[in-house]
């Protein structure tokens, strides 16, 4: 039901370029991110730079009896899942919801994983005729090119709408927010298009760094914040 019949055969070709490789969704795997640290020790010989978010496998059988036991201060997500859909924060379910979701863990433990609740940060967002601050992640985008993979500047701000939420997908009624990308001078074209180097910080619009706009780095926009506190 989804895709184009052909695109295969169009990209071996050479005719088309796919921006998302063939098989790139089985890295969004909800169990295969949990053994992300152990492949990059494997085929790199290095620690992750960033670590990953606490995650409990519930096919194992220590990890599961922990979710069973904690399942009102976590998480619950469905392998499987997609666009925040079937998602359990246990602190905001009732009893009944939770005896489902623990019936659930037991019938099928490969299907799910839980999670400590991240707090994400939040900016000022209008709804209606107000400014109220509202959850937001920012998702970046890497690039392979054949010789080397890059982090693009900048990439997608989400924001969770509904008050209090936590889930940013637009299919439970989240939104989007323009992203600044803050350089400390002049960059080529190059340079701007790829953000290869000259790359000073990324902030969503509406965040204090983004308020002083593109041509200030943070150092710059913290001594003028000091500056006008002091004035």
């Amino acid at each position: 039901m989804l895709g184009v019949a052909g695109l295969l055969n169009a990209a071996r070709a050479g005719n088309v370029v796919i921006a998302n490789a063939v098989g790139n969704g089985v890295g969004d795997d909800k169990l295969v991110y949990t053994y992300v640290p152990q492949m990059i020790s494997y085929y790199l010989d290095e620690k992750p730079l960033l670590p990953n978010v606490d995650t409990f496998r519930c096919w194992l059988d220590d990890e599961r009896a922990h979710v069973l036991r904690h399942l009102d201060e976590l998480v619950l997500k469905p392998v499987e899942g997609s666009g925040g859909y079937g998602i359990l924060f246990g602190p905001d379910a009732d009893a009944q919801e939770l005896a489902d979701a623990r019936k659930a863990v037991r019938k099928d433990p490969r299907g799910w994983i839980a999670q400590p609740v991240v707090q994400l940060s939040t900016v000022p967002t209008k709804v209606d005729d107000q400014l109220v601050p509202r959850h937001v992640d920012l998702r970046p985008f890497a690039v392979n090119d054949g010789e080397s993979v890059f982090v693009l500047p900048g990439g997608l701000t989400r924001v969770a709408l509904p008050k209090g939420s936590l889930v940013v997908n637009s299919s439970q009624g989240g939104g989007s927010k323009d992203t600044w990308v803050l350089a400390p001078g002049k960059a080529s074209e190059a340079e701007r298009e790829l953000g290869q180097r000259g790359l000073a910080a990324v902030a969503p619009a509406g965040s204090p760094a983004a308020a002083h706009g593109p041509g200030l780095t943070l150092d710059q926009q913290q001594q003028q914040q000091q500056q006008q506190a002091e004035g």
